[in-house]
């Protein structure tokens, strides 16, 4: 259910424009370009599989097995060019992989900052094939090791390199009044936009 995959850190938190936006990460030989083609248009991320093997591997082993062709971003938390978008396999059995292992940012010395992809997941070690994409600086996301409780954070494994336009509009599409419950009722998109195909490019 997409419920598994809610991110249940952003329940305490409160979306608040960061006040410094970040700058776009240098481009990195080591990383693997892909290309989301949406019903909205072309998100092209850099995949870092060298500062996030198994996080950015498992997303890969996603795009190439083509287990993303035909998923959807269904949620956006936000407005206008601070939030975030989910999409994914939404625990699919026929599309989903074994869950990996959590690598939090305080390995990857990755951030939530702008046009982040990260992991959708509730216990570390439980995410599988949901990831959202981030809109302006949420360091909350961040792994907090000084913090009780679950302080782990969410896996950062890419950054998107052209078409974030296309992810703030997918944001501020009209979301549904009464699909889902708690925290995520008014977050479900109204009408989800699919994801047409991943494929890495050259």
């Amino acid at each position: 259910m997409i419920r598994q995959f809610a991110l249940f850190l952003l329940a305490a938190l409160s979306l608040s424009p960061a006040i410094a936006q970040s700058e776009p990460a240098a481009p990195n030989p080591a990383d693997v370009r892909v290309a989301l083609d949406t019903e909205r248009g072309r998100i092209v991320v850099a995949v870092h599989i060298d500062r996030a093997p198994i996080t950015a591997g498992n997303f890969l082993k996603y795009v190439d097995q083509k287990r993303l062709d035909g998923t959807q971003f269904y949620r956006g938390v936000g407005a206008a060019d601070y939030g975030f978008v989910q999409g994914g396999a939404q625990n699919d059995p026929k599309r989903i992989l074994p869950p990996i292992r959590h690598e939090p940012t305080t390995q990857t010395g990755l951030t939530h900052d702008e046009g982040a992809l990260s992991m959708a997941r509730y216990a570390p070690g439980s995410a599988t094939g949901d990831f959202f994409v981030v809109l302006g600086k949420m360091p909350a996301m961040d792994a907090q090791p000084q913090s009780a409780g679950d302080n782990q954070g969410f896996a950062v494994f890419a950054h998107v390199v052209d078409g974030l336009d296309v992810v703030k509009a997918i944001l501020v599409a009209p979301k549904s009044p009464t699909r889902e419950e708690g925290v995520m009722k008014g977050q479900m998109l109204e009408t989800p936009v699919k994801i047409l195909t991943a494929r890495r490019l050259p």
